[in-house]
Formats: C-alpha cells, structure tokens, sequence
C-alpha cells in the first residue's frame, strides 16, 4: 500500500476506534517498519490531524468529544506511593487525566499524553510503570507536576480539586 492510501487508512481506522491503537499494530496490519508508522503519524499530524501518542498507541482526538468538556490544569505534589490515590480519586469522581507536565530547571517543560479515563487505564499505566521500571517524571521535580483534568462539568472539576486537597496531593 503506497503511503497516501495508507495514512488514510490509518487516519479512518483512528476515527472509528474510542481505543488507542499501538504503532506496532499499525506496522502489522500494513506490513510496514514501526519507523514507517511513526513517520506516517508525523505527516498527518502536520497536515492539521488531531493525532496524540499515549502510553498505550495512538489515538485521535474528536472535535465533537472535545466540545462540552471542561478542563483544568491542577498543580500536584505528592510521594510515588501516592501516585495510585492520586489518579484513582480523579477518575473515581469523573475526570479524565489528559497529560502530566513537570516543569525542569533545565530542559524546560516536559509533557506525556496519558488519557486515563477510568480505574482500568490507571491500573495498566501503574502496571507499565512496574514492568518497564521506570521513574515518575515528577521525581525529576521533587515530586511537583501538573494534570490536566477534563470533566462534563465545572461541578465535577471543583469536587475532584476539593477531594484531592483534602488528601494533601496538591500544591498551591
């Protein structure tokens, strides 16, 4: 499959799919290198295509789910072993956990595309974690970060920001 056709393929199978799909998935169902795939992403990402990586493959953002949601970014501080708290209380009450950012003396701002929408997405982000013994970026700031948080409402954001000052996980 030539590369146009395939980049709309691929853009067609993102729109159809609520689940982010793995590079490598890509690479196996067009029978091409995972390199192949992430160059594909950077051109449709450049013509304008809504396309983010998480943790889990790539997903493409819709217009029309964005339209009525909220969002805040709130400022976190909290151990590595508050971690799991932390995400669950934000999904438990309704909030989708968009990225992390922390912001680095010296490389400046750092930001990972995460949608955890749900207690399931925490446990497979936590499991990744574990598997791949990998470092919270918050422990390259002491443990301060950000999310941004998306919601159906302002009610839920401002339940979600009382219940996580109630546990001391964020930092004015």
């Amino acid at each position: 499959m030539e590369g146009d056709k395939r980049r709309e393929a691929i853009i067609a199978m993102l729109a159809t799919n609520r689940q982010p799909i793995s590079g490598t998935d890509l690479a196996k169902l067009y029978q091409v290198s995972r390199q192949v795939i992430v160059q594909d992403i950077a051109l449709l990402r450049a013509s304008n295509r809504n396309i983010i990586s998480t943790n889990k493959g790539y997903l493409l953002l819709q217009e029309e789910e964005q339209k009525n949601k909220i969002r805040r970014t709130m400022k976190m501080l909290h151990k590595n072993e508050d971690m799991e708290e932390e995400l669950y209380t934000i999904v438990d009450l309704g909030g989708r956990i968009l990225d992390v950012v922390v912001e680095h003396d010296i490389y400046g701002q750092i930001m990972v595309d995460l949608i955890i929408n749900n207690r399931a997405d925490v446990d497979s982000f936590l499991e990744k974690t574990k598997k791949f013994q990998t470092k919270p970026l918050n422990e390259l700031t002491g443990g301060i970060h950000f999310h941004t948080i998306e919601a159906d409402s302002k009610e839920i954001l401002d339940k979600i920001e009382v219940n996580l000052m109630k546990k001391g996980f964020l930092k004015n």
